[in-house]
């Protein structure tokens, strides 16, 4: 069941020019605040992990967010820390549990537009959560 949510005025920011930039190892997190939401472009290159790139950041054996979000490109795979997998790829949306690691599957950079996690992900901060 979805919670209505409203906005109050007309707004748009590009990425291009994000509020905030993240960019821990082989990682580009392009992040915009409009009005009381946050949403994240997350860049992995080829060869990115989160156990190995952002792990050292997050602080915790496997990341503790919840995600929501779209994939523009390439391809992710996600491990649950019960062992279930499974591959995101361009134009699926996904949900993503708290308590996984994740890698870039393939020679294509990962591309994501993520809408719940972009304020906490690679951020000193999120060490309990991330």
């Amino acid at each position: 069941m979805s919670i209505p949510m409203s906005v109050s005025r007309l707004e748009s920011k590009s990425h291009a020019t994000p509020d905030e930039t993240r960019a821990p190892a082989k990682t580009r997190i392009e992040v915009v605040r409009l009005e009381g939401f946050t949403i994240g472009r997350f860049n992995f290159e080829p060869g990115w992990r989160w156990s190995e790139c952002v792990k050292p950041v997050a602080g915790t054996d496997s990341c503790q967010l919840s995600h929501v979000g779209y994939v523009v490109s390439g391809a992710l795979t996600i491990r649950l820390d019960d062992g279930t997998e499974r591959t995101l790829r361009t134009g699926e949306s996904y949900t993503i549990p708290p308590g996984h690691d994740a890698w870039v599957d393939g020679p294509e950079p990962f591309v994501g537009i993520e809408v719940m996690s972009a304020d906490q992900f690679a951020t000193p901060q999120a060490s309990s959560r991330a």
